[in-house]
């Protein structure tokens, strides 16, 4: 008999941040296979007896290949187990789905996409600001902060992130924030266009600096942190 796999959105970090339906299958599953932001207090809601195997990438870390966690999902399906992939924010934001879901359709093996909480929306309310407004910001764009090989990519829409009626947010960018920054000015975005560093949303080391695109772009060359980063820039990360 062949399993199944749910990818699971575990969220930012706080487990109170689960869905239900998260929950249940974290429940049922007889293998777990999580990220690094996954894990600590949301494991604890799997069930006794099950394997828990982490896969997940952090930068600068040695990680497993994607090849290889792809290749783990088929196998423990094949074996006829319930397995949840536990992916941090929402599996479907930056979170090479598509990969891992392609490797299950070739294998014919079920699966399901149960959404989770992104770390965008849950700074934004630990900010205790909106991501957009009436006629202030009326759109709001999601961007990776770098490509497969860390730097920032090549081919990114800089009339668009350079937008200033955008709530714009830039995942994994911590590192090449700075560069992105001289772009955006250079392309039209005011330097002291607000911007907002949010660090482990959510969780106990959660910290949250505001400052100005310009700012944050001299702080982030002297200060780099272990902890997951997430910037917003945009009339409404002033708060």
């Amino acid at each position: 008999m062949t399993g199944f796999v749910s990818f699971v959105g575990s969220g930012p970090g706080d487990p109170e941040l689960l869905t239900l339906k998260a929950v249940d299958r974290l429940k049922r599953a007889d293998a777990v296979l999580f990220d690094d932001l996954s894990a600590g207090p949301i494991l604890g809601h799997a069930r006794a007896g099950a394997d828990l195997v982490g896969v997940g990438k952090r930068a600068g870390r040695p990680s497993p290949k994607q090849s290889h966690v792809s290749r783990l999902l088929v196998d423990y399906a094949q074996e006829g187990q319930r397995v949840v992939r536990l992916k941090s924010g929402d599996s479907g934001t930056f979170g090479r789905l598509e990969e891992e879901t392609d490797a299950l359709k070739a294998a014919g093996i079920g699966f399901e996409i149960i959404p989770g909480v992104t770390s965008a929306c849950a700074a934004a309310a630990a900010a205790g600001i909106p991501l957009t407004r009436r006629l202030t910001a009326r759109r709001v764009q999601f961007v990776t902060g770098h490509d497969v090989t860390g730097a920032l990519p090549e081919d990114l829409n800089m009339a668009a992130l350079a937008d200033a009626q955008a709530t714009t947010v830039v995942f994994m960018g911590q590192r090449t924030f700075p560069a992105l920054a001289q772009m955006l000015i250079e392309g039209g975005l005011p330097p002291d266009t607000p911007a907002l560093l949010a660090k482990g949303v959510s969780t106990a080391a959660e910290a949250l600096h505001r400052s100005t695109v310009e700012e944050l772009a001299r702080r982030l060359t002297l200060d780099i942190s272990d902890a997951p980063v997430l910037i917003l820039y945009g009339a409404l990360a002033t708060g």
